[in-house]
């Protein structure tokens, strides 16, 4: 089993930035990919930006030159640096860890989420 627990979000003004945090734990060994994820109410949850343990990433068009996924394998712990935030990014964040390619997110681990409000 893996654990996951994210910090970090909060309320901040239109064009402000957030930093959060995820950390794993447990069964650790072999997590390939760590994620986050967003839901916005009344929303599916989407991906937000993606990194493999050789460090190559993917991000949502929307959050592209805004926001910037990091990992830190030795720590266990992946970071979503998020800058010229926008209204539209209110949602709760989740992160998400899978252990092999070719896996998608439901098939991984989740953590509980972290709410991140954007007031414009």
């Amino acid at each position: 089993q893996v654990q996951l627990v994210e910090s970090g979000g909060g309320l901040v003004q239109a064009g402000g930035s957030l930093r959060l945090s995820c950390a794993a734990s447990g069964t650790i060994f072999n997590i390939y990919r760590m994620g986050w994820y967003r839901q916005a109410p009344g929303k599916q949850r989407e991906l937000v930006a993606s990194i493999t343990s050789g460090g190559d990433t993917n991000y949502a068009d929307s959050v592209k030159g805004r926001f910037t996924i990091s990992r830190d394998n030795p720590k266990n712990t992946v970071y979503l640096q998020m800058n010229s935030l926008k209204p539209e990014d209110t949602a709760v964040y989740y992160c998400n860890a899978v252990r092999f390619a070719g896996l998608g997110p439901g098939s991984g681990y989740w953590g509980q989420g972290t709410q991140v409000t954007v007031s414009s």
